[in-house]
Order: C-alpha cells, then structure tokens, then sequence
C-alpha cells in the first residue's frame, strides 16, 4: 500500500489485521473533551483515541498547538499500541482535518506506515460500515524516533524569508482577508501569503478531490515550481491537510510552520488583511 490516503473499502478490508492501528483524533475547537465523548458513544471497530490537546501537542510553546518532544510523541504513541510495524490509519469527522496531523507527526519522525482515511466517519457511515462503543487494549510497543530534518520552520526563519518562499494559509478565506477572528487575537495573514483553505482539498462528501484535481489547484497557487511551500493555518493542525493534499497530488513536500498564526500574530511582527 502506498500513499497517504486509504479508502473505506481498504479499512473494511483490513479491520482485523494485527499489524493495524486505527487512531480516532476527533476534535473541537473550544470544546476539549467532546472529542474522547464521541469517540466513547461511537467509533469504527478496533480505534483507539488520540487527543490532539494531550497527545499530539505540548503544554506550552510557540502557538496554540505546539509541537511536543519528539521521544515524548513516540512514547505515548508506543503506550496506545503503535510501534515499528504498525500501519497507522487517522480518522475525524471533519474530512481529514485533524487526523491529517497525526499523519503528519508519525511521518516526521520516520514512521512511513501511516494514512488518513478518505472521508474520515461520514464515509465510513456512508458505506455502511459499523460502529462500535467498545475499545480495544492493545499492548503497547515500540517507535523508533528518526527525525527528518528541514521539514519545518519558526516564525522567524520565515519572516526571513519571506518573499523567497511561497506561504500558505489553509484557513478559511474571511479569517485570512482579517474579516473574523474566532480564536486569535489579531485578525488577518502573513504578508505574501496566499490563501488556501483546507477545505478547498475536498469535495461534496468530505473525500479529497482525484490528485490530479489537486494538482491542477496547488500549481495555480504557485506550489511546484523552483520556490519552497511553506504552509501553516491557525494553530499547524489544519496546515498539515494542505501538506497531505500536496503530497497526493504528486507536487513533492512542503514544509510546516508549526506556531502558525497563533505564533505570529502573537510576536508583535507585520500583519496583512484583505484578499492579498
């Protein structure tokens, strides 16, 4: 199996393999605790509960969600069952949104056995497939920390470079023109940045658009051509989305700014509104 993506009809068929690990990462915004009360009430047969708060961020560093140690990632990861062999499927109910982190997380530290399912729960549902309110107890295992470099930058690295670096903004388009601001304190965008909200990746039902779609949308905001991808959303979560799609669609890799807004508009630096 290659690629990032796999399809309801993959996950069926492979629910019972051993070497599965199926990771609900459910999350809302202001509401930490609604995510594990969905997963308890209902989730596909064999998932365990990943939480982006605990699990997939530190306590305290640069933006809402920062990057947690690496070894502190992998052991908790390790605790929940995901070790060397494991092949990691993420899945939410917001189309990949959330899961497209952990996805990213695991692949950052080497760990290539690791996808999103296309669709998350309502394709899942869609299809007919169960739910289940029961939780599995896998044995916890070992993964191995093998962290790739130059895949990520600070606040400052890109403020330095701006201009010779293509930003991208995976939020929504009227909290990127600085129209609403629901979570941060200052309204609008990096200077230079170009909009690319994540959900523009998806179509009617939630799945990621045919690669070729994506392509198609990612070079006509200028990603694949000789200049570096840099992209980051509110908090690095749903940037990582854009990252996933970019990757889909064939265009090579881009690189995350974990603080995200919620770093810069924190750090006193220049702020962009409107549609450019």
């Amino acid at each position: 199996m290659t690629g990032p993506l796999v399809s309801t009809d993959w996950l069926s068929g492979h629910l019972n393999d051993t070497v599965l690990r199926l990771a609900d990462v459910r999350w809302y915004p202001g509401e930490p605790d609604r995510g594990r009360r969905a997963y308890e009430e209902a989730h596909i047969p064999g998932a365990i509960y990943v939480d982006l708060e605990t699990d997939l961020s530190a306590a305290r560093g640069p933006g809402r969600h920062p990057l947690p140690d690496w070894d502190v990632f992998a052991a908790r990861m390790g605790e929940l069952g995901m070790g060397d062999d494991s092949v990691v499927v993420a899945y939410d109910d917001r189309g990949g949104g959330v899961a497209a982190r952990l996805w990213w997380m695991l692949r950052a530290i080497g760990h290539e056995h690791t996808h999103v399912l296309d669709g998350g729960l309502a394709a899942w549902t869609a299809d007919g497939n169960p739910l289940t309110g029961d939780s599995p107890n896998h044995a916890p295992a070992k993964l191995t920390v093998d962290l790739r470099s130059g895949i990520t930058v600070d606040r400052d690295e890109l403020r330095n470079r701006l201009g010779a670096v293509l930003a991208l903004d995976a939020r929504a388009a009227e909290r990127y023109r600085g129209e609403v601001e629901p979570l941060d304190p200052i309204a609008g965008h990096i200077p230079g940045a170009v909009n690319a909200p994540y959900e523009g990746n998806l179509d009617a039902d939630g799945r990621f658009l045919p690669a070729e779609t994506l392509a198609a949308r990612y070079r006509g905001l200028g990603v694949g051509g000789e200049t570096e991808t840099v992209v980051y959303c509110g908090s690095g979560v749903t940037a990582c989305h854009n990252l996933l799609a970019v990757e889909y669609a064939g265009l090579g890799e881009a690189l995350l700014y974990p603080g995200s807004w919620s770093d810069w508009s924190t750090a006193g630096y220049e702020v962009a509104t409107g549609p450019e």
